[in-house]
């Protein structure tokens, strides 16, 4: 779970959304467990555009969407 090392930084709820996000997108980039690297770069991709206030579902998948990046 990349997101536990943020507990404690999130409210459960928060940690809950980003790991949704973070679940949705792993399956969109085909990003497979033994990908650590880009999963946790994907991690912290999500966090940071999470802190820049996208702090519903739909928009952060919209902004860190491959579709969209394209």
């Amino acid at each position: 779970m990349p997101f536990s090392r943020y507990s404690g930084v999130f409210e459960p709820t928060d940690l809950d959304l980003l790991q949704r996000v973070f679940n949705q997108l792993c399956i969109e980039r085909r990003l497979a467990q033994k990908d650590s690297e880009q999963r946790e770069d994907l991690a912290e991709e999500i966090v940071s555009v999470f802190r820049c206030g996208s702090t519903e579902e739909a928009d952060l998948l919209e902004a860190l969407s491959k579709r969209r990046m394209a």
